[in-house]
This record gives structure tokens, sequence and C-alpha cells, in this order.
């Protein structure tokens, strides 16, 4: 999307190894676009692997940069609460997603949009538009709507019987 609309890009990236896969997810995208020449290396940097160290180098390019928009996601611990704040104190747009419960709070108090568990994997597979992962999320809220429907059926039967409507003695002899 920043190829099309000719936006600049800034990817911090806090694991060295991910560093090459994002380079090249970011390159195939300008690829794609058809805009390979507004693709540049340093568009992906490492930062470092430490938390507080990756919040604070984050923290201080948000400062200089004043980006407009700023996505997380991913897995985040404590950083969490440093990043979104400091986007949203420079007035960004700011879109996080997470599946970690615990950092939840902090990205639905001071982002914009906030991407919650499942959710996140679910936006995953629809945009990257893979038959097999929307195939996946589909088959996993099947099985949920399924195990649902039981729960209520059990909590059903269970109010029946409790309640004398329902009636079943197994002990007794079927007579017929």
């Amino acid at each position: 999307m920043t190829a099309r609309y000719e936006t600049p890009l800034n990817v911090p990236v806090s694991r060295a190894i991910v560093m090459k896969a994002e380079r090249e997810a970011c390159k195939e995208s300008y690829l794609i676009e058809g805009r390979p020449d507004m693709f540049h290396e340093d568009m992906v940097h490492y930062v470092t692997d430490e938390q507080f160290a990756y919040a604070a180098g984050v923290k201080g390019n948000h400062g200089r940069e004043k980006p407009a928009a700023c996505i997380y996601m991913g897995k985040f611990f404590a950083e969490s609460l440093i990043l979104a704040e400091t986007g949203n104190s420079i007035g960004a747009i700011q879109i996080a997603g997470t599946a970690s419960q615990a950092q939840i709070p902090f990205f639905v108090t001071a982002c914009d949009y906030t991407l919650i568990g499942e959710e996140f994997f679910a936006a995953s597979a629809y945009l990257s538009e893979k038959p097999e992962l929307v195939g996946g999320v589909k088959g996993q809220d099947m099985i949920k709507l399924v195990i649902i429907g039981l729960i209520l059926v059990g909590v059903v039967l269970r109010l029946g019987f409790d309640m004398g409507i329902i009636n079943i003695n197994i002990m007794e002899p079927i007579s017929c």
C-alpha cells in the first residue's frame, strides 16, 4: 500500500533472524505494485533484541519522524504500552494486533483499532488471500459452532432433568 500511494515506509525489527524475511516481504510488495524503484534496503532495519532498548529506539524514531500511522502486529510484552503511548502522543493513527492477552488492554486503551486474539490470525488469513489459511479459519469457526451447539444441548437437557420436564429412567424396563 505504501508503494501505491508513494508513502515512506519504516519497519523497525527486534529480531535479527526475522529481518531478512521482512525485507523480502517488503521488496515483493513493491515489485507487485510495479514500484521496485521505491524499495530501499534500509526501510527494514534492525534495532535490537532487548525489549526496552527496542521500545526506546522505536520511541525515538517516532519522536523524530512523526509518522502518520503506526501498525503494531505480533507478540508484544511490556514494550506495548511504551509504543502505543508514544504513537498516541504524536497523534498517529494506530492499529495493533496481538494474541498476547496481557498486552491487549494497553493496545485497546492507546490505539485507534485493535485486533484481539483470534482476530489477528483471521485478518492475516483474509489479507493473504491464501485458500488454505482462510479455510483453516473457517474450519475452526465451524468446530466452535458445533461445540457451542453441543454445550447448549447439554444445558437444555440438564435443565429439563432438573426441572422434571424430561424424565428418563434407565433402570426401568421398557414395556411394550
